[in-house]
């Protein structure tokens, strides 16, 4: 799992909600639960914890489940939503897009299991957030997933994002309209759309990349893919119920 943000980072943000509180309070445990050996500790002030499946129920409510949501994979209606929060500087998260999300994407989305969510969640400085702009922009002109699959291609972090890299990778990834791409990239949609995604990222205690929920159950770092399909089957198995 990648390095956690910086302190220059937007600090997050409190809920009114007392669920959704409590959901700050368990949801950092969980994600610490779920996250590789050498990853650091966090811990919670709070006296007592609230029951997972509150929690997770809670966190299950961030699927948004938008059928025109272009950054999302998947049906609408699907039983499983996984959210994942990236960056695409972040090593991990470029190992599982390309070793595991394919694999995903070919076992459950095609099948109508499974909905994959992306949050545009930059923690490495600016050229992060530009290639996260970068993205959105490119989801605008329905390119959103080649320009993924083009950013997390093997040695693509190391040409960086400056803005005549992003302009290349959108190029691979066919987006028809570059002006059109430019301007939305520098625009107050991409910036408010960034800003909702980290936000609500900070809030539920993510603090680095990648991090997922699978039906409000948090999976911390690129895990295996046998952790990911048993979290696929079990939260198929208890949206049947």
């Amino acid at each position: 799992m990648s390095s956690s943000a910086s302190s220059s980072a937007r600090k997050p943000l409190l809920i009114s909600a007392g669920v959704a509180l409590a959901a700050v309070t368990l949801g950092l445990v969980s994600w610490q639960a779920t996250a590789p050996a050498d990853a650091p500790a966090r811990t919670s002030s709070a006296a007592s914890a609230p029951k997972a499946s509150d929690v997770h129920a809670e966190l299950a409510k961030l699927a948004r489940r938008e059928s025109g949501d272009k950054l999302a994979a998947g049906r609408a209606d699907a039983p499983v939503v996984l959210i994942e929060y990236s960056d695409f500087k972040c090593g991990y998260c470029g190992k599982f897009a390309r070793d595991t999300e394919p694999e995903l994407v070919k076992k459950y989305v095609e099948d109508g299991t499974l909905r994959i969510e992306w949050r545009n969640f930059p923690i490495f400085g600016a050229d992060s957030e530009a290639a996260a702009k970068a993205a959105w922009a490119a989801g605008q002109q329905d390119r959103f997933a080649q320009f993924h699959a083009a950013a997390y291609a093997d040695g693509a972090k190391a040409k960086g994002f400056g803005q005549a890299r992003l302009l290349e990778l959108a190029r691979e990834a066919g987006v028809p309209d570059l002006e059109r791409f430019r301007q939305d990239m520098a625009g107050e949609g991409a910036a408010a759309a960034l800003q909702k995604d980290q936000e609500e990222g900070y809030r539920i205690g993510v603090s680095s990349t990648p991090s997922f929920l699978i039906n409000g159950q948090p999976i911390a770092g690129a895990q295996p893919l046998d952790a990911f399909t048993a979290a696929i089957a079990k939260a198929k198995a208890q949206a049947a119920q």
